[in-house]
């Protein structure tokens, strides 16, 4: 995964649909650290730093569908968009299973 080390339970998730538009949860908002420079996300009791992937994903969900998001970043990136699109599904499902995300 693209994560460090977190506390955060797990729960089971089902096929993320490319039409799925992932949010961060409530009580979760993304942050910059000062110091750093390294993007987190603070919910409560705890901080969650991303590595630069998972940045660029979470950045993204702003009412994008996941499929937009993936086109986007094969496009940004000029990357295929098959890898990229089993790269955002795999961290918008540890996000999710982490409850740092859900879907509308």
């Amino acid at each position: 995964m693209c994560f460090g080390r977190s506390s955060i339970p797990f729960i089971m998730i089902t096929q993320i649909a490319d039409d799925a538009r992932p949010r961060l949860s409530r009580g979760v908002r993304m942050q910059i650290d000062r110091r750093t420079g390294a993007r987190l996300l603070l919910f409560p009791e705890a901080i969650l730093e991303l590595n630069e992937t998972a940045q660029e994903i979470v950045a993204r969900c702003d009412g994008r569908a996941v499929d937009e998001i993936a086109i986007d970043l094969a496009e940004h990136y000029d990357v295929d968009l098959v890898t990229i699109r089993r790269d955002v599904r795999e961290t918008l499902r540890d996000l999710q299973q982490r409850r740092l995300i859900e879907f509308e």
